[in-house]
């Protein structure tokens, strides 16, 4: 069953807001049109007018009056409407009759109050007279309660900020006891998150179809960062709410034990689970915008990237750019140097072979592992080994250098190559270990070279 009277509540206040926008209905009903025989949009001069006295009243302003108006109205549209400044002054004092009567009297309106079943009238003061300057003849206004209440609902706080404002009204609404309300106001809620949740999907649309550029991109991801903010925030306004009415549940169940505050108990109970029915709802809301923030704009970077890389035209972009403009060089340069490979440097200083040296190679793990569990003796046979190797190499070295004093590496490397006795040595590491252990400790007496030492430097040059 419906409510009659729970609908009809509040009718006399809506309506009043309907009639605040009068004068500029009435406005909107004149007819005049400028130099050129264009129709003027009176009623956009008239929220015009709202907002320069809003202005002045924002700086405190107390001396603004018909020419001052027609000074701003001229300064603001001149470029659309044809009307010389002494025709915008004519303009400017119809539009101040509209709001402020030339009598003084409060503007009024009637109508009927279905709610009471009465006939009211209220009465509306847009602006009001300030001073006046006898010398000029002139009269000086400011803006009125009604006026600057009809400045703030020209612009819309509702449609983001509803809930939020649903919640202070409910948390009012509970403390004050208007359980029926409150009920009411959570119904309302519920409407509120669905058309959040309306809206959720529509962006989710438009980041798929619409992003085509960084700036849209951009706007996109601020609207939903927004929107992710101040459905955090309330959120946690949903927790306090919900922690309120289980403390007044609570309360009231005392209460009714004593066979009192029934009706008031079954409220709260059924608030209290329409209000968690609507945070459930509103939490989704709060993870699909974290998956908006984390998964569209990520899909939505990607294509954008890919959008980019497709479009992109070697010939029409680059080579027809450089054949066709006369550009100096180091413009050309410009369009050149993203597609050349990265600059490597050929040459390099001999000092360099006299520095520590420092080669590393990848192991894998077993091997490096078994290395390590060697234990003495294993490592007495290797460094026996090598020891031994190394004399084998040095003395074919010395005999090759008897023959001949000078001979380069290659040289003897080729000539062991050839050899097939002695070929399989260029094969072994401590062919290599060797030479780079003569370079880093020449001359090298094996005497006085320990095993460990020994050891330790080939290591050292391997890695």
């Amino acid at each position: 069953m419906l409510d009659v009277k729970e609908i009809l509540k509040g009718f006399g206040e809506r309506y009043e807001k309907l009639l605040l926008f009068e004068p500029l209905n009435k406005l909107s009903a004149m007819q005049r049109k400028d130099g050129q025989n264009r129709p003027i949009d009176m009623r956009g001069l008239g929220l015009l007018t709202l907002l320069y006295f809003f202005e002045q009243k924002i700086m405190r302003n107390t001396k603004a009056g018909r020419r001052h108006l027609a000074e701003f109205l001229y300064a603001a549209t001149n470029e659309y409407i044809d009307l010389t400044l002494d025709q915008f002054q004519q303009l400017a004092g119809i539009i101040i009759e509209t709001f402020r009567p030339g009598s003084g009297k409060i503007k009024t309106a009637e109508f009927f109050n279905w709610a009471t079943g009465e006939n009211e009238t209220v009465g509306y003061q847009y602006l009001k007279a300030s001073s006046f300057n006898v010398s000029t003849n002139e009269q000086f206004y400011v803006l009125d309660e009604h006026g600057l209440e009809l400045v703030f609902a020209t612009k819309e706080f509702y449609s983001e900020f509803q809930l939020s404002i649903s919640q202070l009204l409910l948390r009012k609404q509970l403390e004050k006891g208007e359980f029926k309300g409150a009920l009411r106001q959570i119904n309302e809620m519920r409407v509120a998150v669905e058309s959040i949740e309306e809206q959720l999907s529509r962006i989710q649309q438009e980041i798929r179809r619409n992003i085509a550029s960084n700036e849209v991109f951009e706007r996109y991801e601020k609207l939903i960062e927004d929107i992710s903010y101040r459905l955090k925030y309330e959120n946690e306004e949903f927790d306090e709410l919900t922690q309120f009415v289980n403390e007044a549940k609570e309360r009231l169940h005392y209460k009714d034990i004593m066979n009192r505050e029934t009706d008031a108990y079954n409220f709260v109970l059924t608030i209290s689970m329409e209000l968690e029915k609507v945070h459930a709802s509103h939490t989704k809301l709060l993870q699909k915008s974290i998956e908006l923030q984390t998964t569209a704009l990520e899909a939505a970077k990607e294509a954008l990237y890919y959008i980019g890389v497709e479009s992109f035209n070697f010939d029409q972009d680059v080579t027809a750019r450089i054949i066709s403009s006369p550009l100096p060089v180091s413009s050309l340069k410009a369009f050149v140097v993203p597609f050349l490979k990265v600059h490597e440097e050929k040459q390099w200083s001999l000092l360099t072979i006299f520095d520590k040296q420092n080669i590393y190679e990848e192991r894998h793990e077993q091997e490096t592992s078994t290395i390590l569990e060697l234990d003495e003796e294993k490592k007495q046979i290797q460094n026996e080994q090598m020891v031994q190797f190394y004399s084998v190499v040095l003395t074919l070295l010395l005999r090759r250098l008897e023959e001949q004093q000078e001979i380069t590496l290659e040289q003897w490397f080729e000539e062991l190559r050839n050899d097939e006795k002695l070929s399989p040595l260029l094969q072994s590491r401590y062919m290599y270990d060797f030479f780079i252990l003569l370079h880093q400790r020449s001359p090298i007496k094996v005497n006085e070279i320990e095993l460990k030492d020994l050891e330790e430097d080939a290591e050292a040059a391997y890695l």
